[in-house]
């Protein structure tokens, strides 16, 4: 019995590998694919970009037969459920077509009968991709709960991913704010929230816990930014509220009824206050130094009642001088970029490694865009001062966080234009004349299948260089410790 079932199996097994194009109908229409990356630009070192092919229904089809060929040499050839690309030869095509195309030719089997689809294009950017990987937190499209939820390290060449740490260690606390020093995790800092909350700053190799609420600033440490000399970190204290919408159309809205910025000192474990930072008539938030360190920008809104004004409340970008050898800040606030003017608010301003650019995101008004569908990402050139939304890069829903890899040509953000409710994450890349690509979906082994059961959202993303090492037990025996820094005012 054994050898028969066996036998029976093994037959399977070769007819399913070896269903081969025949008779097939030549379509004059493009594949319906899922990720979409029909004419992406890719970066060299990413991981194999496997998708799905969908008929009429959305259904995934039968069996595809997919060839992609390099236009400077090289080709690849995959047949089964769906297009699933060896890992070392997809690396070496790539390599060999550096700043050339991909061709791809799909041919689909739909209730017995193949189809040939129209041909389509990748592109391979001549733009290197530094990074080694992506950390994130994954939490469910939710805040009133949050059950599970944790920070996540990926690694871009592949599909591994592994949890940095989980919540599953310091139970019933949320985890959030992270970020590493210019994509290096060497420095790096997050914010626990709940009974032993704590925000974790590491540098030097070694970690330090500061108490959760700081008597002299009034509140918490959070979306934390650092120095490029790894000096100072710049934080928000905020105190955020929510609340949730009666029309369908709109979910949950979140606001800050007070905020502040300031910069941490972790040699002399303390904090710098400046007035001009910390304002009753105005909300300051989203702290982030500008790439020599000499700037920090952040985000201002006129202090409007909440929650009667909320809709009221838009953010500009500003900037103050920022002097890391004396660890003063300058004597005014410039307006960088106006969005009050236009009915907007600007947030989540990230500028660029080298200098050029200052993202941010777009908004109708408020300082937390990530339910709102109208939130889009823009670009601002900071030499000749003009901005722009990146259109190729947005969508019609939620379009949102956002970082830099190390290099200034590559982005990831958030997105939730799926399915309107869980945020993925999209990579993309600008030229030097401030060209936007269209973004690809980041790359997953089987991206139906791991789409369909993947109830989280993605947020916080950022690059690192490396990967990040973190025993979550010592972190999870610290936090539950409540041994903590306190920290003083400079």
């Amino acid at each position: 019995m054994k050898k028969i079932i066996i036998a029976i199996w093994m037959s399977v097994f070769v007819l399913a590998c070896t269903d081969k194009p025949q008779d097939v109908a030549l379509m004059d229409e493009m594949p319906r694919i899922f990720p979409d990356y029909v004419d992406v630009t890719v970066p060299v070192g990413i991981a194999p970009l496997n998708f799905n092919v969908l008929d009429e229904k959305g259904k995934e089809v039968d069996a595809v037969d997919v060839v992609m060929k390099g236009s400077v040499g090289g080709e690849m050839h995959v047949n089964g459920e769906y297009a699933c690309w060896n890992e070392k030869d997809w690396h070496e095509l790539l390599e060999k077509n550096r700043g050339g195309k991909l061709k791809v030719v799909v041919c689909a089997k739909e209730q017995g009968q193949w189809k040939q689809y129209k041909e389509f294009e990748m592109h391979v950017s001549s733009d290197a991709l530094e990074a080694y990987g992506l950390t994130y937190r994954r939490i469910r499209p939710g805040y009133e709960v949050y059950s599970k939820m944790g920070i996540y390290q990926r690694n871009l060449s592949n599909f591994e991913e592994e949890a940095i740490i989980e919540n599953s260690v310091v139970t019933g606390m949320c985890i959030n704010c992270h970020t590493v020093n210019r994509t290096n995790p060497d420095q790096t800092t997050f914010h626990v929230r709940g009974m032993h909350g704590a925000t974790m700053v590491k540098s030097d190799g070694k970690r330090e816990w500061l108490k959760a609420q700081i008597d002299s600033i009034k509140g918490a440490m959070v979306y934390p930014y650092w120095h490029p000399t790894g000096r100072y970190c710049a934080y928000s204290t905020n105190k955020t509220s929510q609340s949730f919408h009666a029309v369908k159309e709109e979910r949950i809205e979140v606001f800050d009824q007070s905020s502040d910025v300031f910069v941490y000192h972790p040699e002399s474990k303390a904090i710098l206050l400046d007035s001009l930072l910390m304002t009753k008539s105005h909300y300051e938030t989203y702290p982030v130094f500008s790439y020599d360190g000499k700037s920090l920008y952040f985000c201002s809104s006129i202090a409007e009642p909440i929650p009667e004004r909320y809709r009221e409340i838009r953010y500009n970008i500003c900037r103050i001088d920022f002097d890391a050898e004396k660890g003063e800040f300058g004597n005014e606030v410039d307006t960088v970029f106006n969005a009050c003017v236009m009915g907007k608010s600007a947030t989540h301003p990230r500028p660029s490694y080298d200098g050029r650019y200052l993202m941010f995101t777009m908004a109708d008004y408020g300082c937390f865009p990530i339910w709102h569908k109208e939130a889009d990402n823009w670009l601002l050139d900071l030499k000749t001062g003009e901005a722009k939304p990146m259109d190729v890069a947005n969508s019609a829903d939620t379009d949102s966080w956002h970082n830099w890899d190390s290099g200034s040509k590559w982005f990831v953000f958030t997105s939730r234009r799926g399915d309107g409710l869980h945020t993925r994450l999209y990579l993309a890349s600008v030229s030097d004349d401030g060209k936007v690509t269209k973004p690809f979906l980041l790359p997953q082994q089987n991206p139906l299948k791991y789409d369909g059961e993947l109830f989280d959202s993605y947020n916080t993303p950022d690059f690192i260089s490396k990967s990040v090492e973190m025993d979550y037990r010592s972190v999870g025996r610290e936090i539950y410790s409540d041994e903590r820094i306190k920290v003083g005012v400079k």
